[in-house]
């Protein structure tokens, strides 16, 4: 009878850091281990926004496999191993789905987010903060985006989009102030800046836009149409510190078109 792939995974994890493993996989931590972490999420992130699932189920591959050196490495100091971590997800699971699970019922997505809410804040220490689960190292417009969801369950939060949008010019008018009065003060700009960055994120949410994922969309837009330039420039022999402004400008409205 053959080995579950899983278990299999467990074998493997626990091989490569034996006395005749790998020398490599031998001389990791978990500190060690962090950047590969958020390296293969990255991956796994790309797949998707690819759309190619044999490079998706590749890369979740890699990424269940950081799961398991993690667990490998706290087994080996008898904290926990791989089956601890999946019965804690499982007991999370079925606790947070009472709808599911239980005799509750939900009549829409919210709902099931209100009620979730509602249950991590029930497993919580007494005067624990709601925001403490919000990963320090999350990309700042997720951990913006993320904070702003979480206490607006509890009724923290703009009535009005409308409201917001006027908000945004409030901040762009402070930057401006900001801008002429303290030209030498890079604190009172990043200040400024950070409030305009902050209030575009609560728009975004109102509206159901990640604002991770719409930057990195423009961003890769950006990068699509300068290559355009790039190539066209080349095609034309010539070089790009050379050009005005105003023939980038034509190429760049050329990009648009394609």
């Amino acid at each position: 009878m053959s080995i579950p792939p899983l278990y299999k995974l467990k074998e493997i994890a626990s091989i490569l850091r034996s006395e005749h493993g790998c020398a490599w996989d031998k001389a990791q931590t978990s500190d060690t281990l962090k950047p590969y972490l958020i390296e293969e999420a990255y991956e796994v992130y790309q797949a998707i926004e690819n759309g190619n699932t044999e490079n998706l189920k590749e890369e979740l591959g890699d990424l269940l496999y950081q799961v398991y050196a993690h667990a490998q490495l706290a087994s080996e100091q008898n904290i926990f191993d791989i089956d601890d971590v999946a019965s804690g997800i499982i007991e999370k699971l079925i606790r947070r789905h009472p709808h599911v699970f239980g005799n509750e019922t939900a009549k829409d997505k919210y709902e099931v987010i209100d009620r979730w809410e509602k249950i991590k804040k029930k497993e919580k220490e007494d005067g624990q903060s709601m925001l403490n689960g919000v990963p320090v190292h999350l990309p700042a417009l997720l951990k913006a985006y993320r904070v702003q969801q979480k206490v607006s369950r509890v009724g923290f939060d703009w009535e009005h989009i409308q409201d917001v949008v006027v908000k945004l010019h409030e901040e762009v008018n402070e930057f401006k102030d900001a801008l002429q009065n303290n030209k030498e003060s890079r604190e009172a700009l990043k200040e400024e800046i950070g409030d305009i960055l902050f209030t575009i994120v609560n728009i975004a949410r109102h509206v159901e836009v990640n604002p991770e994922e719409a930057l990195q969309h423009t961003v890769s837009k950006f990068i699509t149409r300068f290559q355009h330039i790039e190539k066209r420039l080349h095609e034309m022999n010539k070089d790009i510190t050379q050009t005005s402004l105003q023939e980038l400008d034509v190429l760049w409205e050329e990009s648009k078109s394609k």
